[in-house]
């Protein structure tokens, strides 16, 4: 087993799990199997019940892990599932410590940070290394932090117990101050001296900054910070984060670190991929206006899209497949709600969609959002929180059930279309006392005839065809109050997608004969969609949103 360390320096949101991941495509291309464990310094037992709009988008894998979006960059980039053995919080640790301690698992020893904290860091690495030739182990935050301190003393130790086989790359930042108008070295050698303090001396340097690092850079650094300066790697701005590995490949990256490393270099194919990203550089043959009516996005004076980091993925895959331009427009849903001016706002979409969320705010703009879709025939494709309003909007507005709503919205609603799925461990994850949630993959059989089943019929996205089963990821405390359903049905609304076991409502759709594209899921397609497969459903909406256009005449 081999093991390359990824730590930051100098800030936060560099790109450490890009470059990572990055390095990792070129190491698979040429054979070796590559996975990965991402470390995180929150006490939280994972980010499930992390603000989005402070951390980010929760990144649901197939085991039901809420983690970091980091481990989504990895699925991507790496085309392979991760779960709970790929992800880690200082929380993690420190539960597990004090349990064998509670269970006298160290028969009355003294437990003291160290060296019991790191050994149990390299327990959760070599577990998750377990099949695999190569691991990258992405420390989270910032070298110097107080909280991840027994992430670095890991890669300490793991290096003195094993030298040949552990490298460190250490992903900084190469400021260009505009009235200098040069690449600043500075950062990078304060934040390497801060990595020899802990014992590590770094293997190579990757540099992010607008521009290439030059070579007068590259050899003050080396000179500095005891590097060769073909182990400075150049990691600037580029159109698309998948450029990367390519960018990598130009400077023998995976290469230099298989040397380091001890291991044969092969020739690597790269071919799908390089494909790839020339579809992403081509010209494209129209623009589409795609509204996504969001809540998750001030952060202070700032507007943030991380929150919705595995939506915009997927809908760049779907730009890349289908050859179209998507001038993505967040809406926000409160705004929708206090001026009713900003429904015009609406009027030059060419698709909507309404996403995940939780809780009150914002509500009533979604479900004024849908219901423009609806009457407009504009395309819509409603995830998790969005096919829920979904089934609001139309039992209130075509049902005929006045002040319908969700219990997690109104729990006095006279019409309660949506409710909590009752807490039960068959049904759901018990996360806590009075937290409890359906997370993971599960199943759904589609109803043929339908939309939704004639795309994932063409896609061939079937989990087995015969029985019309497929599998999305969820993650979601309500869902559709079966009590309802027949009451709904009659009125229109197709539930083209239920639980093999009919207990919940996994898709919704109205028939085309209605409305052309109006298709809702209580999964969360974002997560399973990759550059170079990207989700049928994500596909089928924007082709659907073409065709709106070109009929609508648009400019």
């Amino acid at each position: 087993m081999k093991y390359i360390f990824v730590s930051g320096g100098v800030l936060s949101g560099l790109g450490k799990g890009v470059t990572a991941a990055s390095l990792g495509v070129t190491l698979k291309a040429r054979g070796y199997r590559v996975t990965n464990i991402k470390f995180e310094n929150y006490l939280n037992l994972d980010a499930g019940n992390i603000n989005p709009i402070e951390h980010g988008d929760v990144f649901l894998c197939e085991d039901g892990t809420e983690a970091d979006l980091d481990l989504g960059t990895y699925e991507r980039f790496l085309g392979q599932e991760v779960g709970l053995k790929n992800y880690c919080t200082v929380g993690q640790i420190y539960q597990t410590m004090i349990k064998k301690t509670c269970d006298l698992e160290f028969k009355g020893k003294t437990v003291d940070a160290i060296p019991y904290l790191p050994e149990e860091v390299i327990r959760r690495i070599e577990k998750a290394a377990h099949g695999f030739d190569i691991i990258l182990i992405e420390l989270g935050g910032c070298a110097g932090e107080y909280q991840n301190t027994i992430y670095y003393e890991a890669n300490r130790i793991l290096k003195l117990q094993k030298p040949d086989d552990v490298i460190h790359v250490h992903v900084t930042y190469f400021p260009k101050p505009a009235h200098i108008n040069e690449l600043k070295s500075k950062p990078t050698q304060l934040s390497v001296k801060n990595l020899n303090s802990m014992g590590i001396q770094p293997d190579f340097i990757v540099g992010r900054a607008q521009i290439p690092i030059d070579d007068k850079r590259k050899d003050k650094v080396a000179y500095y910070c005891n590097l060769a300066p073909a182990d400075i790697i150049s990691n600037p701005d580029c159109h698309s984060i998948y450029e990367l590995p390519l960018i990598f490949e130009e400077q023998n990256f995976a290469s230099k670190a298989l040397k380091k490393l001890g291991l044969e270099d092969h020739t690597p194919d790269l071919s799908a991929w390089k494909k790839m990203v020339s579809k992403i550089d081509a010209p494209k043959k129209l623009t589409l206006k795609i509204g996504i009516i969001a809540k998750y996005l001030s952060s202070g004076e700032y507007e943030l899209r991380d929150s919705y980091a595995s939506l915009l993925e997927a809908l760049a895959h779907t730009q890349t497949a289908t050859g179209l331009n998507l001038d993505l427009q967040f809406i926000k849903a409160e705004d929708l709600e206090k001026e009713s001016k900003k429904i015009d706002d609406l009027y030059h979409l060419d698709g909507i969609i309404v996403p995940i969320g939780w809780g009150s705010r914002g509500v009533e703009g979604k479900i004024t959002a849908i219901q423009y879709a609806r009457e407009h025939q504009v395309p819509f494709l409603g995830l998790c929180y969005g096919m829920q309003l979904a089934v609001v909007e139309f039992a209130r507005h075509v049902a005929g059930l006045q002040n319908a709503n969700s219990t997690e919205v109104d729990p006095q609603t006279p019409y309660p279309v949506i409710h909590a799925i009752p807490r039960d461990d068959q049904r759901q994850t018990i996360k806590g006392e009075g937290a409890s949630m359906r997370l993971g993959a599960h199943d759904a059989i589609l109803k043929k005839d339908t939309l939704t089943y004639r795309i994932y019929q063409q896609a061939n996205a079937f989990k087995q065809q015969q029985d019309g089963l497929v599998s999305e990821r969820h993650r979601h405390r309500f869902e559709v109050n079966n009590n309802y359903r027949e009451q709904l049905e009659q009125k229109g609304l197709v539930f083209s997608g239920t639980s093999p076991d009919d207990f919940f409502v996994e898709f919704i759709e109205l028939p085309v004969s209605v409305h052309p594209f109006f298709v809702a899921t209580q999964g969360h397609p974002e997560y399973k969609t990759r550059p170079l497969a990207p989700h049928p459903l994500f596909v089928a909406f924007i082709q659907a949103a073409q065709t709106y256009k070109q009929q609508q005449g648009k400019t």
